[in-house]
């Protein structure tokens, strides 16, 4: 069955170039070979500011410049994120995309006894997260925590799940054989609406 997927490339350097582009475009080939619908998302190419109170996240209006963005993750059945790890996280431009347009009312709406209604129910998600340490040491010695993070504190909390995730390590060590079996793999993937 054909899915609507929305890919959400993080990588905030504007210039473009990066591993994390290359790997966006073959999710997005392989997906639209198979049928499905996709819509590419490059948060440093949109122009927005960071929340800066709790009244604005609780009651303010995502920014003219997020609305298709955030159209885009409503309408979608599965989510694809992909970014570098920067200091063990999230670049600070995906933290602030997703507090822009997971606000309350359009991702989760407060509950009682402080349960959340989950406003995202029923959308799967990955994640695929470069970095320059070996991934198997990301996961066995931090325990992948920013990924634990987002999936446990962000995605699950406003309902999207199952998320599963790619993890591509010592992206600055590897040679071409390995890059383009990274390719090969989001091409896979991107197939699979997975």
């Amino acid at each position: 069955m054909a899915k609507k997927i929305v890919i959400i490339e993080g990588h905030p350097d504007p210039a473009g170039g990066h591993l994390c582009g290359a790997l966006a475009d073959a999710y997005a080939e392989g997906a639209m070979e198979a049928g499905h619908a996709v819509r590419r998302i490059r948060i440093a190419s949109l122009e927005f500011a960071l929340l800066r109170s709790q009244a604005d996240f609780q009651h303010g209006e995502v920014p003219d410049s997020l609305k298709p963005a955030s159209e885009a993750v409503l309408a979608a059945d599965h989510i694809v994120f992909i970014f570098p790890l920067w200091l063990g996280t999230m670049p600070a431009l995906v933290k602030g995309f997703l507090e822009q347009i997971f606000r309350p009312g359009i991702a989760f709406a407060y509950g009682h006894g402080g349960f959340p209604k989950k406003l995202l129910a029923g959308k799967s998600a990955r994640l695929v997260v470069t970095m320059g340490m070996p991934a198997f040491l990301y996961r066995w010695y931090f325990g992948a925590h920013a990924l634990r993070g987002m999936e446990r504190n962000i995605l699950n909390f406003v309902g999207i799940k199952p998320v599963r995730e790619t993890l591509l390590g010592n992206v600055e060590g590897v040679d071409e054989s390995v890059r383009k079996g990274w390719i090969q793999a989001m091409r896979e993937l991107g197939g699979r609406a997975d």
